[in-house]
């Protein structure tokens, strides 16, 4: 039996491990400005607010020059273009438990805040056709995370209800998301940003594996 209709994941550092080519592509698009590069595990905490926060907060003084701002921007899409496939893969059982959830009847769905078109290249190169019943990223028309107006409107392209729905992500942002939108919310703790981020942020169910969220998201039959 499903305690819910739809379960939807947030996508970087929740299905999909992509730190190495987020933070290789944003360091050529700094070098090729002449700024100085990050490690890659500082990108853990630059990533995950969309691509124009992650440009402030790789920049000295938080982006505050805009004209440099805009031509980081523009290099880290075209290197990303280029690199987004190079090393990032989902993280392990993270496909066997999609097809658990299927089997079992629930919708499957993406909610991110990398930019639309990067999230449906991406999902469709790695996840099998049919995987997942949408797939959003940022979307001109809705604001980023942890506004709930995308997950919300999710929901409502498939007539589903807030009390039916799971959301899943890695961060203090997914949790507050969920929060917002009135939905239920599961923390990976695999992701970017660790347990710590999650229970600080007030995540009440924070799965160790991906078999975790199977189990709450089925009861045994």
């Amino acid at each position: 039996m499903k305690n819910y209709d739809i379960c939807i994941f947030d996508l970087d550092g929740t299905l999909i491990n992509s730190l190495d080519d987020l933070a290789d592509s944003c360091n050529e698009a700094l070098k090729m400005n002449g700024m100085p590069v990050h490690e890659t595990e500082k990108y853990r905490y630059f990533v995950g607010s969309g691509i124009k926060n992650l440009i402030k907060r790789v920049l000295p003084d938080h982006g505050d020059d805009e004209t440099l701002a805009q031509r980081v921007y523009e290099g880290f899409n075209t290197a990303y273009q280029k690199n987004c496939l190079n090393k990032t893969k989902p993280y392990s059982g993270i496909k066997n438990m999609l097809a658990v959830l299927a089997k079992h009847g629930v919708k499957l769905a993406v909610l991110s805040n990398k930019p639309d078109d990067f999230s449906k290249m991406i999902t469709d190169t790695l996840f099998d056709v049919g995987t997942f019943d949408a797939v959003w990223g940022k979307k001109a028309e809705f604001p980023i995370k942890p506004d709930p107006t995308a997950l919300l409107a999710i929901l409502d392209s498939f007539s589903a209800v807030p009390d039916r729905c799971l959301y899943v992500g890695d961060s203090d942002v997914d949790c507050i998301t969920a929060r917002n939108a009135g939905v239920d919310f599961v923390g990976a703790q695999w992701g970017f940003r660790g347990r710590q981020e999650l229970v600080n942020a007030g995540a009440e169910f924070i799965a160790a594996t991906p078999e975790d969220i199977v189990n709450k998201v089925c009861s045994n039959e």
